[in-house]
C-alpha cells in the first residue's frame, strides 16, 4: 500500500507552466469543461463543454476543436465496450449513444413513462451494462418528473431501466473499481453531512448492496472520479483531485487552478490523468495507469 500523503509516490515530477505537481495546461476558454473520456483509437481526448453546447475534442498534435455542436448540453462521455460513446445530455434529458457512422440514437430517456431528470455521469461496466447519475442540475424545479435522484443500470440489449439506489441527494461522479466489484459514487449535497463518496458492492447480477460512505468530502463537495489499475480513487472536489487508497484513507491531492469538474486516465500509455476544471483542461503524468 502506498504510504498516505505522499504524493510523489503516485505522481510523476515533470515541468510544469504552473509549477503545481507537475500540472500543465493544455486548453482554456471553455464555458464549463467536463466529462473527459479518452479516445484511444486515435489518441484524442474528447470531453463537453455544456453550457456552449458543444463536445470538444483534443489531441497532443492537433490541440482543441469542436467535435460536436449542439451536443444536446453534454455532460459526463464515456464508451461502451465496442468502443462508441456514450453521453449523458442534459438538454434532451437522455442517455445518448454515438454509432459508427455518427449518428446518435438515445439509450435512454424515461423511467416508468416519466421523463428523466439531467443524466449527469456515465460508466459502462465489462458485460455492456450502462450505470449512470441522473440529479437535477439541468432543469427547473417545475420541470422534475421523477420522484427521486437515482443511480440508475441500463441494459442495453433489452433497453431495461433499472433504479439501483434511490436515496442520493444530488448523485454526480461514478466509477467501478478495477475488478468492477464495487461502484463509487459521489453525493454532491450542499445538505450537511451529505457531500461524500458512497461505495456499494456490486452483486454478479447487478445488483447493489451496501452503500456507505468511503469517504467525506465537506464542504468542497466532489464530482467526477476515476480509480487507477491499483484501485487508488481520485475525486475532482473544490480544492483539487482528491486521492484515496482502497480502504478510504486520502494520500493527498492534487491543487488546481480552478474548481476541476472530472478526470480521465489517457495517453499512449495510460499514465495521463486528463482533469477538466471548468474554463481549463489540464493534464498531469501518474505513475500507475488507469484500468485496461
Amino acid at each position: 500500500m502506498l504510504s498516505p500523503g505522499r504524493i510523489d509516490d503516485i505522481i510523476l515530477a515533470m515541468k510544469s507552466e504552473t509549477g503545481e505537481c507537475g500540472l500543465v495546461e493544455l486548453a482554456s476558454g471553455m464555458q464549463f469543461a467536463e466529462g473527459p473520456a479518452w479516445i484511444g483509437r486515435d489518441n484524442s481526448l474528447l470531453f463537453s463543454d455544456i453550457h456552449a453546447n458543444r463536445i470538444m475534442r483534443w489531441s497532443e498534435g492537433e490541440g482543441l476543436s469542436v467535435w460536436r455542436e449542439p451536443s444536446g448540453n453534454a455532460n459526463g462521455n464515456t464508451l461502451d465496450t465496442e468502443g462508441r460513446l456514450v453521453t449523458c445530455e442534459h438538454g434532451n434529458r437522455r442517455v445518448s449513444r454515438t454509432e459508427r457512422d455518427g449518428s446518435v440514437v438515445t439509450l435512454a430517456d424515461r423511467y416508468r413513462g416519466k421523463r428523466l431528470n439531467s443524466p449527469n455521469d456515465v460508466v459502462v461496466k465489462s458485460d455492456g451494462t450502462v450505470w449512470f447519475t441522473d440529479p437535477p442540475y439541468g432543469i427547473e424545479p417545475g420541470e422534475i418528473e421523477q420522484p427521486a435522484n437515482c443511480v440508475f443500470r441500463l441494459d442495453p440489449e433489452t433497453g431495461e431501466l433499472t433504479a439501483v439506489s434511490d436515496d442520493f441527494d444530488r448523485p454526480n461522479g461514478l466509477c467501478f473499481s478495477p475488478d468492477e466489484c464495487s461502484l463509487y459514487v459521489a453525493d454532491s449535497s450542499h445538505e450537511p453531512g451529505r457531500s461524500h463518496v458512497r461505495v456499494f458492492d456490486v452483486a454478479a447480477d447487478n445488483t447493489l448492496t451496501g452503500g456507505v460512505v468511503f469517504a467525506p468530502i465537506d464542504p468542497e463537495s466532489p464530482d467526477g472520479m476515476r480509480v487507477d489499475a491499483k484501485g487508488t480513487l481520485y475525486v475532482a472536489a473544490g480544492d483539487g483531485i482528491h486521492i484515496f487508497d482502497p480502504s478510504g484513507g486520502m494520500k493527498k491531492r492534487i491543487p488546481t487552478p480552478i474548481r476541476p469538474t472530472n478526470c480521465e486516465f489517457g495517453g499512449a500509455d495510460g499514465r495521463t490523468l486528463f482533469i477538466t476544471a471548468r474554463q481549463s483542461l489540464y493534464s498531469i503524468r501518474t505513475t500507475t495507469p488507469g484500468p485496461r
